[in-house]
């Protein structure tokens, strides 16, 4: 029999969550709401007796200081009530963790069928409150009805006595499993088939995949399996394998690149080993740091004698646009898993997020499927609670507003991790499958979850069909998996590990029987969430939390009794061969047989074409603007401007402490307010040693050039790792591409050539920069087709395509941590120096943005003169000689100073006469380029000569002095005073914009 169980807060404590719903309904949608009342509701669908049910409510549910519960409904005052709770099949965290926590304590287990299920009901009172305006509530605050189902009570339909009723969102699939053969009789039928079946197989695949099945002894070896045409389970597994996701055909394509469509046509064959795995290899052969890149999931590189740190990078995109809570925390602990997975497995030591997302306070005429408000909040919540629920330390993130990110927001996930260098005397970065090694599967069950949208046609719909493709990342489950998985491979119980993210156990299957060259699976002892799931659905669902073990037999009884220990789910569902073959049986019937060659040769390769004009052929050009008449009122704009402004009420969501290894924290400053240039942690508390990392992520100027971006990003990159006290000799690198629709098409893409030539240069420009800074990339990451449809006003369509865009991490070892520096200035008569020379470099600056422009001159790399004043400023570091130091990023010289003396809250003295420019420059040009190779950095006066000495051969100049005053004071070109503003007021203007959300 099932109960109800309602909690909520005492009446006289205010409730927290009610208030922000009221805060966002007056802000949102201007629905005035006089108060909310939330009440969190237990559905218990088990046989328990009243004594125990009492129990449950008292020890465990109900916190007898500030709430109160009942199994009747609960009576609190309303003129509206929106009841909120989970689909049928969508993880409820809460409800998992419920089933735990009751079986602890009363020292029982529940059935197979039986469960607890989590909800909750909002009391809202306010006059004139409509049964609309709850509805609106409803569905654009409180829920999204990919995962989340609602209901609307007013005063007039509700039931005291019954309140919500008894709702159970169990799956129920009244389907038995089956097999179907997939007819192949020609290239257009299984064209159809894949359109059908959302499989997305390339055209020029079709041939291939359509000749191998009709080949004789294909057709002879099949036969004695028991099998003819291919199976819908083998089909997929092949579409799997062969998508842009897992193979990377985009970045293994053959490019014909000209610069102009009447130039030469340069042929670029296979864009990853020309442009990344080869300069890395290269650079692997001289960096003795270098472990491993390029093939596991995350690249590793050496810490100290004993320990390896590990590192990769992913996104989220796509289920981040539709469900921003579900995709980003998928995201986020799916990226966990990656370090995990890498080698005989990495213990997680940090994370880092990027969103890109449409502007906040967008209020246009176009209607994404979630307003970027919402989307913003919902993707910051995802990762928060992925992170800080697995217990790892989120150190560093950022944030980029612009409208091309209305179509497909893009959600950036970066975990690193430390192993051991050995395990029981062997290398743990090394592993392999062997023949005999059994298959393991190990964390959460299967379900639909990640499977294609083929599911909602493939079955009736009722109200306990489960929600398909939606995953909800549980980190709770995920942190016992890791815990346990670390201890068996201390243990030496682990052959190999990976985990089954994009394809599932289609492609962490797949991908490790290639090692042993073969395999056999019973896919009937997969568990699973609900039974009816069919063959191929649950070879390829991307249910979350699960790895991929290969064990020993001998190691088995080991394996399997530590797993029950840490309370993990593992099953061995078959073992590693080396026939060739991936033989996948279900109750003894095999369902897939095929050569595990078969995706290893013979498919086309994708080919683009690809033509890149020129900036000024495309009609750009440098505006001619006025000077500014108030210089002060134009920095306090600047510091508002969106891409600019205080983000502090995200990273205040973060723990960046648990673990006890932060050094350089996320926020610095007198007021631990201002953003650092990089974050340092200690992942090993007993040494001085300490990993020092950073993100760039710059997209503005693809506008112009995404050679350029992508030069300017990996720039800044690196100078915020040097800012900290990183080593240019040691920085390892993670490139992480987002990009349009690079494939022509002259009615639905017809500027797909120009992208196809702006991935290429923008791949060229990570082997030159990678190269001339000495950077191997340790992993990488690309997602295409980033471009999205929203309805206008009259319901046509619009497409929108995100910016050209790259992230790019850096990550390095810091010798001694004690010599980490931060970027807010810290005494009175400090001396301020800027290094590096200003230009005219404004094109798509944050400037000329503000004033309406694009521009022409897009910041230059130029690694020949940047060299050695990074490597002169890394000695001032070591040394002790740089009070603070800071880079200068997007907005400019003027943005940074006030960010250097907002972070000491201190004065500044600065004069623009001082500052090393190249030609003559107006003194907003100075104070606004975007010019890279860049650093602010104060010193003791004490220090002056021997700082100075050590730039001898590069650009340094002292610009100014650190004041008791703590106002801003710049001094224009012509002398006179252009800006003399307390520090307050600039740190005021520039929390202004978000300031009230922290």
């Amino acid at each position: 029999m099932p109960y109800r169980l309602e909690i909520t807060l005492k009446p006289d404590l205010s409730d927290p969550e009610g208030m922000s719903i009221k805060k966002k309904a007056q802000e949102y949608f201007g629905i005035h709401i006089e108060s909310v009342r939330t009440i969190h509701i237990i559905t218990i669908d088990a046989d328990l007796s009243e004594i125990q049910l009492k129990q449950i409510q008292d020890q465990l549910f109900t916190n007898p200081v500030t709430q109160i519960s009942s199994f009747t409904p609960l009576s609190l005052e309303f003129d509206q009530i929106i009841w909120v709770g989970f689909r049928p099949g969508v993880r409820d965290n809460p409800g998992a963790t419920a089933v735990e926590a009751v079986e602890d304590i009363l020292k029982i287990s529940l059935g197979k069928d039986e469960a607890i299920y989590t909800s909750k009901r909002y009391c809202l009172k306010g006059i004139n409150l409509s049964s609309e305006h709850a509805e609106i509530i409803a569905a654009r605050i409180l829920a999204n009805d990919i995962i989340q189902q609602w209901k609307i009570y007013s005063k007039e339909s509700w039931e005291p006595e019954t309140g919500i009723g008894i709702i159970i969102p169990k799956v129920i699939l009244d389907h038995k499993p089956t097999i179907t053969s997939i007819p192949i009789d020609s290239d257009n039928t299984l064209k159809k088939i894949s359109d059908q079946r959302n499989l997305a197989l390339n055209p020029n695949d079709i041939p291939i995949i359509r000749s191998y099945f009709l080949r004789q002894d294909v057709a002879e070896m099949r036969a004695l399996a028991g099998l003819s045409e291919p199976s819908d389970i083998e089909l997929e597994y092949i579409s799997q394998a062969r998508s842009d996701h897992c193979n990377h055909n985009t970045f293994r394509g053959l490019f014909k690149y000209q610069e102009g469509h009447d130039k030469p046509v340069e042929i670029v064959d296979n864009l990853f080993k020309t442009f990344i795995e080869g300069p890395t290899l290269e650079l692997k052969d001289k960096k003795e740091w270098v472990v491993s890149v390029l093939w596991d999931n995350a690249g590793a590189g050496r810490f100290d004698e004993n320990n390896y740190y590990v590192i990769t990078g992913e996104t989220h995109n796509s289920p981040s646009n539709m469900e921003a809570y579900g995709g980003a925390i998928t995201g986020i602990v799916g990226v966990y898993r990656d370090p995990l997975g890498t080698g005989k497995g990495s213990r997680l030591i940090m994370g880092s997020y990027g969103f890109c997302t449409g502007h906040r306070d967008y209020n246009g005429s176009l209607k994404p499927r979630l307003h970027p408000r919402r989307l913003l909040d919902g993707v910051i919540e995802g990762v928060r609670d992925g992170g800080n629920k697995s217990g790892i330390p989120t150190t560093f993130g950022q944030v980029v507003f612009d409208k091309g990110y209305m179509g497909k927001c893009l959600v950036f996930v970066t975990a690193v991790g430390m192993m051991p260098s050995q395990i029981n005397g062997e290398p743990a970065d090394q592993k392999t499958t062997s023949p005999g090694d059994l298959v393991i599967m190990s964390g959460g069950r299967v379900g639909k979850d990640g499977i294609h949208g083929v599911t909602a046609s493939s079955e009736s719909f009722s109200e306990n069909t489960p929600a398909g493709h939606v995953q909800i990342g549980d980190p709770y489950t995920q942190k016992k998996m890791h815990d346990f998985l670390l201890e068996a491979r201390d243990k030496g119980l682990i052959a190999f590990i990976t985990d089954n993210g994009g394809g599932g156990l289609s492609s962490s299957i797949g991908e490790s029987a290639l090692l042993s060259n073969g395999c056999e699976i019973q896919l009937e002892k997969v568990p699973l969430k609900y039974e009816g799931l069919d063959q191929w659905e649950i070879w390829v669902s991307e249910s979350q939390e699960r790895m991929t073990i290969a064990v020993k037999p001998e190691h088995v009884e080991e394996f399997m009794a530590l797993s029950g220990k840490h309370a993990v789910e593992s099953t061995v569902i078959g073992q590693y061969t080396d026939t060739g073959k991936l033989h996948i049986t279900y109750e003894g019937k095999t369902c897939a047989y095929i050569d595990l060659d078969l995706l290893e040769s013979g498919f086309p390769q994708w080919e683009f074409d690809a033509v890149w004009h020129s900036p000024e052929n495309r009609g750009l050009c440098e505006p001619v603007i006025s000077p500014p008449d108030n210089y002060e009122k134009l920095l306090k704009d600047m510091l508002s401007r969106p891409n600019i402004c205080s983000k502090e009420w995200i990273t205040r969501q973060y723990d960046h402490e648990v673990q006890g290894t932060s050094i350089i924290k996320p926020l610095a400053g007198a007021e631990r307010d201002v953003n650092s240039d990089a974050s340092v942690i200690r992942p090993l508390l007993t040494s001085q040693k300490g990993l020092a990392f950073s993100q760039a992520i710059i997209p503005a100027y693809s506008a112009i050039d995404a050679y350029h971006m992508t030069a300017c990003t990996i720039d800044e990159a690196v100078r915020r790792l040097i800012a900290a006290g990183g080593n240019l000799d040691h920085i390892g690198g993670v490139d992480n591409f987002c990009w349009p629709n690079i494939q022509y098409d002259p009615e639905k893409n017809p500027d797909g050539k120009f992208k196809a030539a702006q991935l290429v240069r923008s791949c060229r420009a990570l082997k030159d920069m990678c190269l001339a800074y000495g950077i191997p990339l340790l992993s990488g990451k690309d997602s295409m087709y980033v471009d999205g449809h929203l309805a206008g006003t009259y319901g046509e369509t619009h497409k929108i395509s995100a910016l050209e865009t790259i992230q790019f991490s850096c990550i390095g070892v810091i010798d001694d941590i004690d010599k980490c520096v931060t970027m807010d200035a810290k005494i009175p008569g400090d001396l301020v120096y800027i290094l590096g020379i200003t230009r005219n470099e404004l094109g798509c600056s944050e400037y000329y943005e503000h004033m309406g422009y694009t521009g022409l001159n897009v910041p230059h790399v130029r690694t020949d003169e940047f060299i050695p004043v990074y490597k002169g400023l890394q000695k001032a570091i070591t040394q002790g000689l740089a009070a603070s130091v800071h880079g200068i990023y997007r907005g400019g010289l003027g943005v940074h100073l006030a960010m250097t003396a907002m972070g000491g809250n201190i004065g500044m003295i600065v004069d623009l006469d001082e500052v090393p420019v190249e030609n003559e420059l107006e003194n907003d040009r100075v104070l606004f380029s975007e010019s890279a190779g860049r650093f602010i950095v104060t010193t003791a006066s004490k220090n002056r000569n021997e700082f100075e000495d050590l730039f001898d051969e590069s650009i340094c100049s002292r610009i100014g002095t650190i004041t008791k005053s703590k106002d801003f004071f710049i001094k224009g070109k012509d002398g006179r005073s252009i800006i003399d503003i307390p520090v307050h007021e600039l740190k005021k203007a520039w929390k202004a914009p978000l300031g009230g959300l922290i």
